[in-house]
């Protein structure tokens, strides 16, 4: 039955209604949401990602951003798989079989984080045909068959099937002469830290884009130097990160109209990961952030794998082609007082 003219309508909380005037009003949230974050508020955000699949490329030790964000899926429901660098592949299998990554594996309910497949990758190549010889015929490479992008994407699909993975996330960065200054970079270092660390990105959406569901997520990881100097991150890594931001917008427009995939990457900042301390000064860095930064702390892997969960959810449907940052505001900063 429709209401009388005039007649008035009593609006829902949290409802959005119209004014006199036809315009749509904000939505207001309960006041008991308004009031407090409790634990049934927390529930009715939750990040639930049961029943997705998540692919954490750059996964080589318990102490890294790709393992944070890799445990913080699971946290939320997905089931996990990880790619790791062949020369490190065989230690971290080890570590992981004899129980040495347990305390760090362990979920909120006392389970401990499974990887449903551990794969061979060496982002810096596409195919086969591209590795050379002398690195195809490594002992550490030898026994890891099909190691590049192409082979990932194939043993997925064979694994897996089409239409099977939900969250793409890429952790992998390589700078071979990162603690160089730019000025003093050689050519082929410069090459090097732009192929492995943002062109695997195009890589990796060019062929797991066909295979992921509508709406998936492909998030990477950036660092502020992309965008302002920072002594020491040299090597050309800060031109990489620079890349990788960029090649986010064009593949959110790109693989966002051709599979329906979101595309984001997470600038973090500092932390002392095994990758971070090829730089020699990482414990300057988080010294100078924790000091500078508008709050006035040290950030944790947590931190950046909590957004990256959340950023990799339907929570974010409405976000793509975006650089997050996660760095306690520091890049926020002009000058600081202290």
């Amino acid at each position: 039955m429709g209401r009388a003219a005039g007649q008035s309508r009593r609006e829902e909380p949290g409802r959005a209604g119209r004014d006199p005037r036809g315009k749509l009003e904000f939505p207001l949230a309960p006041l008991a949401l308004l009031a407090r974050a409790d634990e049934k508020a927390v529930e009715m955000l939750g990040i639930d990602l049961s029943g997705k699949r998540a692919l954490v490329a750059g996964v080589a030790d318990a102490g890294g951003f790709g393992f944070a964000i890799a445990k913080a899926l699971a946290e939320a429901g997905a089931r996990v798989c990880v790619a790791s660098w062949p020369p490190a592949m065989g230690i971290f299998e080890t570590m992981l079989k004899r129980g040495k990554f347990d305390d760090a594996r362990r979920l909120s309910d006392g389970s401990l984080l499974e990887f449903e497949r551990i794969y061979a990758l060496d982002a810096a190549y596409d195919e086969m045909s591209d590795v050379p010889e002398d690195i195809r015929t490594n002992k550490r490479y030898a026994e890891r068959g099909d190691f590049s992008i192409g082979g990932l994407a194939r043993a997925w699909q064979s694994d897996f099937g089409d239409d099977s993975l939900d969250i793409l996330v890429h952790s992998l960065a390589n700078g071979p002469e990162v603690a160089k200054d730019l000025l003093d970079t050689s050519r082929k270092g410069y090459l090097a830290a732009l192929s492995v660390s943002a062109y695997s990105l195009v890589s990796l959406v060019n062929r797991f884009g066909p295979l992921m569901r509508k709406r998936g997520s492909v998030l990477s990881l950036s660092y502020l130097a992309s965008q302002q100097v920072i002594p020491g991150y040299g090597g050309g890594m800060s031109a990489a990160k620079a890349a990788l931001e960029c090649d986010t917008r064009y593949l959110s427009y790109q693989a966002g109209r051709r599979y329906d995939v979101r595309v984001n990457t997470i600038s973090a900042g500092p932390c002392a990961t095994r990758a971070a301390s090829a730089t020699g000064i990482i414990g300057e860095y988080i010294e100078h952030y924790a000091e500078h930064a508008p709050l006035q702390e040290k950030l944790t892997l947590d931190e950046v794998a909590y957004v990256a969960a959340f950023l990799s959810s339907p929570l974010a449907n409405g976000i793509t082609g975006t650089v997050v940052f996660v760095d306690k505001g520091f890049h926020a900063m002009g000058m600081s007082y202290g």
